[in-house]
């Protein structure tokens, strides 16, 4: 006897999105911009999903048409599925578009001040007692500090080819990749990515806003390289003093620089 087969199963999936980060509001400014970003290539997106970052507007969001960014975005194929930073008296107005709201990280400004609350929340050590301190020698011998230690970086490794189609994403983690990447194919990490052998295709490090991240290729033939969404493409090809050679991209202020893998710069 057969088993019946359930309608519907639900499964863990990661989705890569790319993150709009907004400086304007007005949709005529929007529309330039991108129109000089893709350079009138239609399929410059790909049908990509698109996260609307608002963190960056010093209004938080007030006066935006949703209805008319979300439109707007699908004119140059991004599909608009959340939105991040937005402040709750938005929430409501985000989603009547059938957007969701996305939190983002904390703001570096949070970060510090969770810093600082956490310093001063720390237990202070105990005074010694008077009668050790007596029986302590003069000079005490210096104290070293003790010793921290980061925790190791997640890391995922790939040991096959990267065919044409395929997207790779390494969330949380550095990717390494053993093998060629082929044209048409996507290696995205949150972290760096390593690619052991030729590097074509796209390469996208720091794909959560990680600015240090980097990519090091034994050979660079990439179509698009990105760091935390600074992106450099190469259709007029490759610098031809490091073409199919070692080298290393990443981020220097809103630059993408490819440099040969032992600078000193």
């Amino acid at each position: 006897m057969q088993k019946a087969r359930k309608p519907i199963d639900i499964k863990i999936s990661t989705v890569v999105a790319i993150s709009a980060i907004l400086h304007e509001t007005d949709p005529a400014a929007l529309d330039q911009a991108l129109r000089d970003m893709t350079g009138g290539v239609s399929d410059f997106f790909e049908d990509e999903f698109a996260v609307i970052d608002i963190g960056a507007l010093d209004t938080a969001g007030a006066g935006i048409d949703w209805a008319a960014l979300v439109t707007l975005f699908k004119r140059y194929r991004l599909n608009a599925v959340a939105v991040r930073n937005a402040p709750e008296e938005l929430h409501a107005e985000i989603a009547a578009q059938g957007l969701s709201i996305d939190g983002g990280a904390p703001r570096p400004q949070q970060q510090e001040a969770e810093t600082a609350v956490a310093a001063e929340e720390a237990p202070k050590p105990a005074a010694a007692p008077a009668a050790a301190a007596a029986a302590a020698p003069v000079q005490a011998a210096p104290v070293a500090p003790a010793a921290s230690f980061a925790p190791a970086a997640a890391t995922m490794i790939i040991d096959t080819p990267v065919r044409a189609g395929q997207r790779i994403y390494a969330r949380g983690a550095d990717l390494v990749i053993m093998a060629a990447v082929n044209n048409g194919a996507e290696i995205i990490a949150d972290g760096s990515i390593h690619v052991y052998a030729p590097l074509r295709g796209r390469a996208l490090a720091g794909a959560s806003g990680n600015t240090g991240a980097r990519i090091f290729a034994a050979s660079l033939e990439a179509e698009l390289v990105s760091i935390a969404g600074v992106y450099r493409t190469f259709e007029n090809g490759h610098p031809p003093e490091l073409a199919q050679k070692q080298v290393q991209v990443r981020l220097t202020g809103d630059r993408i620089d490819v440099l040969p893998i032992n600078t000193s710069k």
